[in-house]
C-alpha cells in the first residue's frame, strides 16, 4: 500500500501523457514529493491512503476519473525572456500556457557575454525584443560573463527567483562584437581564437550551446569557416548549434543547406530554429526542405528544429534596414544624410534590401506591434505601415524612416505572411519541437508569446481533426468581454497521426532530448516535477492578433520544480524556476571521483562521467545506468592515476545532501551547487 507524507502533491486518477511518443495515454495516480515525481501507480494503490487521515499540507487533486490530463511541462525551444524573467517576474505569458522551461540567448545576440561598450549597444539594438529597463539603476551592471548572468538569473532581481527554468545559448553575435565589432569583414586569426576562448569560457560557465542570428548584425558577417571553427568548440563540449540562418525569404532553402553542410563538416548537433518557409517565394517547398533534412539524418547528422504554430512572423522594424546601414557606428547619421537616404530608398523600391531577404517590401503586410516611445502608441500600434503613411500624407518609405528615428530604432513589427501547408508539413516531422519566438514586451505583440503551446494541442492537435479552425483576427473582439469565439468550418485534417501523445512529445520529451535534459521532459519517477494539468477537450489558445495578451483556456495547474505556478487556473506568483546549467567541475582526477562518489551509493549523483577518458560509446553506456560503472571508473583511474582532467561534467539529478563540495574546484561564478543544476552530456 502506498503511503503519503507531509507536503506531498497527489494527482489522483489523471490521464497521463508521459512525454514519449510511443507510450499511449494511461490513467494513474502521480505523487510529487520534494520537487520530484516520487511515484506513479495504479489509482487503486492509493485508495487506502486517501481514505485515511490526510495531513493538512498534503494536497490531493481529484482528476475526475481521467478527465484531467497530466503531462510534462512545456519546453520553449526559442524564447526571448532574457530580461522579462528578471524584470517582469510573474511571467504570466509563459506560465499560464504551461511553459516550465525556456531556452534563451536566441538569434545570436543577448546580454552576455559582454563588456561595457557592447552592453550599451546591445541594449539599444534589441530593445524591440526585450525592452530596455532603466530600473533598477544598476540592472545592467550586475553581470558581464555568462556565468554571472546565469547567477543573477537564478536568484532573480529581488532574490526571490524566476518563474520558469531557463537554459542559455551563447550568442554568436556577441562573440563578434567583443572581438571584431560591427565591421563587415573577416575575423583575423587572433580574433577568431579570442572568440573560441570566450565561447569555451561561456560553455564552462553553464551554457548549453550557441545561437546565431545570420540576418542580424554583426553575426551575419561571419563566414562559413568562422562558424565552423566555433562549431568545433561546441562539438568538444557536446553542445548544440541553434542558428537563425541567413535567409527566410527567397534564399531560404539555400540558407538551410548551408547550416546542414556546417553540421556535416563539423559534427555539431544542429537545431534549426523557427524553421519556417513562410515567404511567398517558398510555396510548396516544405517537402524540399524536409527531404534535405532527412537525407542528412540518414547520413548520421544530428538535426532537430522548432517552429511556432502561426503564419505571421515578428521582429524589430530596424531589422528591415540593409546590413550596411545597421552595421554603421552611427546609423542615425546615415538616415539624416539625404544622399544615403536616397540610396536606401532605391534598395527598397528596386534592388531589394537584404533585410527583406530577396524581395521588395509590401508595406501593407507590416504591422507595428509595439513602440518604446509611448507618445507614438496611439498613432502607430496595431496599424500597418501603409495606413500610418496614409494618415501622415506621405509615402511608405518616409513613414518607415520617420518611425525608426522617432522610436529610437526600438519598434517591433508583425509581418503578415505565411504558408499554412508548409507550417503543417514541418510540424509533423519526427525531429520537430515547439518554440514560441515570443516577444513579450510589445504593446500589441504577436499572440505566439501567450498561446503557442495550447495552440499546438488545441488547434493543431484537436480542432483541425474535428473540422474547425479558430479565427485569430476576430472582428467582434472586445477587450472588456474577452476574445470573440469565432470558429470556421474547414476540411478535417489530422496533423499529428500519433494523436495527442505525439503532439505532447513535440513539446516535452523531444526538446528535452535536444537540450540533453536528463531529468525533465517526461512524467517519470525520479524526474523533476515540471508538470501541466489540462483538459484535453478544452485546452486552447485565447490570444489573437486583436487581443494578444490573453491567457490560455483549459489549463488547471502548472508545477515548476514541484511548486504550483498555476493552481485551479490562477497564477500563484510562485518563482520556483532555476537556471539549468551544464555544470562542469574542473581539475578532478578519476581517482578522486571514486573517493568522493562511492559507486552505487543511493541518493547521490546519478550519472557522473569523464569527458577525456571515456569514449562516446562508454559515455552513453554510463548514462543508461543508475550510477557509474565501477569497472569503468577503475580502468579510467588506473590509466590516468595523476591526470587532472580539464573538464568533468555531472548530472546533479538527485539529492546532494552529504557530499563534500569543498573538494571541488568549480568553474568561475558557480561555487554553490546546491541549486541542483542539470548536467547535459
Amino acid at each position: 500500500m502506498a503511503t503519503l507524507q507531509s507536503g506531498d502533491i497527489v494527482f489522483h486518477n489523471a490521464t497521463v501523457f508521459d512525454g514519449t511518443e510511443s507510450t499511449p495515454r494511461y490513467v494513474a495516480s502521480v505523487v510529487v514529493r520534494q520537487g520530484f515525481i516520487h511515484k506513479i501507480s495504479e489509482p487503486s494503490t492509493l485508495n487506502d491512503a486517501l481514505k485515511g487521515e490526510i495531513k493538512a499540507d498534503t494536497r490531493v487533486i481529484d482528476c475526475d476519473n481521467g478527465r484531467w490530463c497530466l503531462c510534462p511541462g512545456f519546453i520553449d525551444m526559442h524564447a526571448h525572456s532574457d530580461l522579462s524573467l528578471l524584470h517582469t517576474p510573474d511571467h504570466l505569458a509563459k506560465i499560464t500556457q504551461g511553459v516550465t522551461t525556456e531556452v534563451i540567448g536566441q538569434d545570436g545576440i543577448s546580454y552576455a557575454p559582454t563588456d561595457d561598450a557592447a552592453m550599451a549597444r546591445i541594449r539599444k539594438q534589441i530593445a524591440g525584443w526585450n525592452g530596455n529597463p532603466k530600473e533598477p539603476e544598476d540592472f545592467f551592471d550586475r553581470w558581464r560573463t555568462v556565468g554571472e548572468y546565469l547567477d543573477v538569473l537564478d536568484k532573480g532581481l529581488d532574490g526571490k527567483g524566476i518563474a520558469t527554468n531557463a537554459a542559455f545559448l551563447v550568442p554568436q553575435g556577441n562573440l563578434r562584437i567583443l572581438t571584431v565589432g560591427y565591421e563587415d569583414r573577416a575575423a583575423t586569426a587572433e580574433e577568431l581564437e579570442r572568440m573560441k576562448e570566450i565561447l569555451t569560457a561561456s560553455l564552462e560557465q553553464g551554457a548549453v550551446g550557441m545561437s546565431s542570428g545570420l540576418t542580424y548584425v554583426p553575426g551575419n558577417h561571419a563566414s562559413f569557416d568562422e562558424l565552423a571553427a566555433l562549431c568545433k568548440v561546441l562539438v568538444k563540449y557536446r553542445a548544440y548549434y541553434c542558428p537563425h540562418h541567413r535567409s527566410y525569404g527567397k534564399g531560404a532553402i539555400e540558407a538551410y543547406a548551408e547550416m546542414i553542410r556546417l553540421a556535416r563538416q563539423t559534427g555539431v548537433r544542429l537545431h534549426l530554429t523557427h524553421a519556417t518557409l513562410n515567404a511567398p517565394h517558398n510555396v510548396g517547398r516544405a517537402d524540399e526542405l524536409l527531404k534535405m533534412i532527412d537525407e542528412a539524418i540518414e547520413e548520421g547528422v544530428d538535426i532537430s528544429m522548432d517552429t511556432y504554430p502561426y503564419l505571421p512572423g515578428s521582429t524589430t522594424l530596424s531589422s528591415l534596414l540593409p546590413t550596411w546601414v545597421s552595421s554603421a557606428s552611427d546609423t542615425l547619421s546615415i538616415l539624416d544624410d539625404h544622399a544615403q537616404l536616397e540610396k536606401i530608398k532605391h534598395h527598397y523600391l528596386v534592388v531589394s534590401p537584404d533585410g527583406r531577404q530577396g524581395s521588395t517590401v509590401d508595406w501593407d503586410l507590416i504591422e507595428i506591434g509595439g513602440v518604446m516611445n509611448n507618445d507614438l502608441a496611439h498613432a502607430c500600434v496595431g496599424k500597418r505601415i501603409s495606413q500610418i503613411a496614409s494618415e501622415r500624407n506621405e509615402d511608405n518609405f518616409s513613414t518607415f524612416i520617420w518611425l525608426l528615428k522617432a522610436d529610437d530604432f526600438s519598434s517591433t513589427i508583425l509581418a503578415h505572411v505565411g504558408i499554412e501547408d508548409n507550417v503543417r508539413k514541418i510540424m509533423r516531422h519526427p525531429r520537430h519541437t515547439g518554440g514560441s519566438d515570443g516577444i513579450l514586451t510589445s504593446t500589441k505583440p504577436h499572440p505566439r508569446g501567450w498561446g503557442t503551446f495550447p495552440r499546438y494541442l488545441g488547434h493543431y492537435g484537436r480542432d483541425l481533426a474535428e473540422g474547425k479552425s479558430r479565427n485569430l483576427y476576430p472582428a467582434k473582439a472586445n477587450i472588456e468581454d474577452g476574445p470573440a469565439e469565432e470558429f470556421e468550418v474547414v476540411e478535417p485534417e489530422t496533423i499529428f497521426v500519433g494523436g495527442l501523445e505525439e503532439a505532447v512529445n513535440h513539446l516535452t520529451g523531444r526538446p528535452a532530448e535536444v537540450v540533453r535534459m536528463r531529468d525533465r521532459g517526461l512524467v517519470k519517477e525520479g524526474y523533476r516535477a515540471d508538470l501541466v494539468l489540462f483538459d484535453a477537450d478544452e485546452i486552447r489558445d485565447r490570444a489573437t492578433f486583436v487581443q494578444p495578451k490573453q491567457a490560455a483556456a483549459g489549463i488547471r495547474a502548472v508545477l515548476v520544480n514541484g511548486v504550483f505556478a498555476v493552481d485551479e487556473g490562477q497564477p500563484t506568483g510562485a518563482r520556483a524556476g532555476r537556471t539549468l546549467l551544464v555544470f562542469r567541475v574542473r581539475a578532478l582526477s578519476p581517482g578522486a571521483l571514486l573517493a568522493l562518489f562511492p559507486v552505487g551509493a543511493p541518493g547521490r549523483i546519478a550519472y557522473p562521467y569523464i569527458t577525456r577518458v571515456m569514449s562516446v560509446a562508454e559515455h552513453e553506456t554510463c548514462l543508461t545506468k543508475a550510477g557509474p560503472s565501477a569497472d569503468l571508473l577503475r580502468v579510467a583511474a588506473a590509466a590516468n592515476p595523476h591526470l587532472a582532467l580539464p573538464t568533468m561534467q555531472f548530472d546533479w539529478r538527485v539529492n546532494l545532501t552529504g557530499l563534500d563540495f569543498t573538494k571541488f574546484t568549480f568553474a568561475k561564478g558557480h561555487s554553490d551547487p546546491t541549486n541542483a543544476p542539470v548536467g547535459y552530456p
